[in-house]
């Protein structure tokens, strides 16, 4: 990763956290992302954001990993993410309240 002052990177992501928040239709927001990122960094965020919703639901990481084909350390980083940051749990919350319609 790039070493970048804090400040530097605080205003960036916020600059991108504004950009993301503006988009208001799916597929704007899609097609932002698929601008922004390559395919495999496209995939890579695809793959932890499965793996947050299976292991919120309570699936073993070893299903997880073998169903999804992601790395055990990929796993075991977005389950500590879970555990102990707010992100995907905020997330989850929004994205199962808008699946109940």
């Amino acid at each position: 990763m790039k070493e970048r002052p804090q400040d530097e990177f605080n205003l960036r992501l916020e600059a991108l956290t504004e950009a993301l928040r503006g988009l208001k239709k799916p597929e704007q927001l899609k097609a932002f992302l698929t601008d922004l990122c390559t395919p495999n960094e496209l995939v890579a965020l695809a793959d932890r954001w499965e793996v947050a919703q299976r292991v919120s639901q309570g699936q073993p990481y070893r299903e997880i990993q073998e169903q999804t084909q992601v790395s055990t350390a990929t796993v075991t980083r977005v389950s500590r993410s879970l555990k102990f940051g707010d992100g995907y749990k905020q997330a989850l919350k929004s994205f199962k309240g808008e699946r109940r319609g």
